[in-house]
């Protein structure tokens, strides 16, 4: 009843004001959107977090759920495009400033990585216009030519110690407040050096010990000028600290995920969506320049990290995985981090496997002539018992586990698969595609299937 109630009071606040994507609105009608679809949400919350769920039930029509999705697409649309860039690549995060109690503002922050993988992931772009993202990345000042990789943030060159705090000039006149207690010497808000330069009391940590210092006034002769102008010093301050902006170490430190550093599980993250970009490109049929150059950036990314290099460039064992890479550094803090599960993930996509409707299909777009075997090979793996095993592999040929049974891709002329079974039947499939109840013998480790052999045609392989 609750849920129901929620998409209710958030359906109602989007549909009345669904015209905000075909004509422009003004800000009053902006911040009024803004805050009923905020109550929605925290009403909701709070209702659950204090009572629970009830365990009432009532009934919300498919059409209106349908509806209600549509027009929540519509917006996210809406949202993408006003993010483009001038530049080719798109906004990230955006911060919003309420300027007063009738006007909201909207201001950006520095392009970033993660932005244009969430772009990129979300389906919405046409393949020419991931294209045109990627190209725009590589000509970025995310790009770092010395890793032939991508950082999370542009490089710059912080303020030194002396060149922080520092209000000027301009804005000490501007408040009467702020001119008279440095007037009288008071270093209750401000203070003024021996060079005459002005800064806020080195105390202060955040806004919130500002707004603090303001409320201890309000019990002094200067209450007057508090209530006349607590907005005007707030607004001064947050000018000179920009703590808004603040987007934590990335921005601010050097090492780790600081400054000039890459963050590896982002790279995979672009590997990943770069991935679906391509097969995308594919399967719509896309031109082969476009299909191309797309899997030119994938291949590009994907040399780039770090199991892919040397230990003199990748600055450690490349197969150990490590977080972050700072400027000027080798590889920095071990541990198995995220990035593996989206390098897993490419790796299937580029070895073609594909689950659908309960069945395995091997459609291997991405997969290189390079990789198959030059000379016989012997393939070790591991069974569903545990007994070590051992194929051995003709050239033209490479091998892989899928739950524990091995698939063995051959260059061949013609699409097909050999599925060979413990009790030493043979199945023939002229597909590529293992039906519902092979591909449930595999995923249930039931041990019916001894391994899979597929033949690949050679014009597949890039």
């Amino acid at each position: 009843d609750e849920l129901a109630i929620f998409y209710r009071r958030v359906f109602d606040s989007l549909d009345k004001h669904k015209t905000l994507l075909e004509h422009p609105i003004d800000d009053r009608t902006r911040k009024r959107v803004l805050d009923e679809l905020g109550s929605a949400g925290s009403n909701f919350r709070k209702q659950v977090y204090e009572n629970a769920f009830s365990g009432n039930k009532s009934s919300i029509s498919l059409d209106d759920i349908r509806t209600f999705i549509n027009l929540c697409l519509r917006y996210m649309e809406h949202s993408i495009q006003a993010n483009r860039r001038n530049d080719g690549l798109f906004h990230a995060y955006n911060l919003m400033t309420l300027e007063s109690d009738d006007e909201v503002s909207v201001s950006h922050l520095s392009e970033m990585l993660e932005g244009q993988v969430a772009v990129l992931s979300s389906g919405y772009l046409s393949p020419a216009e991931s294209l045109d993202v990627l190209d725009s990345l590589k000509k970025s000042a995310l790009f770092r030519e010395d890793q032939y990789s991508y950082i999370l943030y542009p490089n710059k060159t912080l303020p030194g110690f002396l060149e922080k705090n520092i209000i000027p000039e301009g804005k000490i006149k501007s408040s009467k407040l702020l001119s008279r207690l440095i007037a009288d010497g008071n270093i209750h808000l401000v203070e003024k050096d021996i060079n005459h330069v002005c800064h806020f009391n080195g105390n202060f940590k955040n806004a919130f010990d500002l707004d603090r210092a303001l409320e201890a006034l309000l019990h002094t002769e200067y209450a007057p000028l508090v209530h006349q102008e607590r907005h005007l010093v707030l607004d001064i301050f947050e000018e000179v600290f920009n703590h808004k902006a603040f987007t934590g170490r990335s921005g601010t430190f050097f090492g780790y995920e600081g400054l000039g550093s890459i963050y590896w599980h982002m790279v995979s993250k672009l590997l990943l969506a770069v991935y679906e970009c391509c097969v995308h490109a594919i399967e719509s049929g896309s031109s082969e320049e476009i299909i191309g150059r797309l899997l030119e950036h994938y291949y590009e990314i994907y040399e780039g990290i770090g199991v892919h290099k040397s230990p003199t460039l990748y600055g450690a064992f490349p197969t150990d995985p490590y977080s972050h890479t700072p400027a000027g550094k080798g590889a920095q803090q071990p541990g198995m981090t995220g990035q593996v599960k989206e390098d897993i993930l490419s790796r299937f996509g580029e070895l073609g496997l594909v689950v659908q409707d309960g069945s395995i299909f091997f459609e291997p777009y991405l997969l290189r002539k390079e990789e198959f075997l030059s000379d016989d090979s012997v393939f070790g793996y591991f069974d569903i018992t545990g007994s070590k095993k051992e194929i051995l592999l003709e050239a033209s040929s490479l091998s892989f586990t899928i739950c524990q049974v091995p698939v063995i891709y051959k260059i061949g002329e013609t699409v097909g698969i050999r599925v060979y079974f413990n009790d030493g039947m043979v199945k023939t499939l002229n597909s590529n595609r293992l039906d519902r109840l092979i591909s449930n013998e595999i995923f249930s480790r039931s041990g019916k299937i001894l391994r899979v052999e597929v033949d690949i045609k050679s014009s597949t392989l890039k």
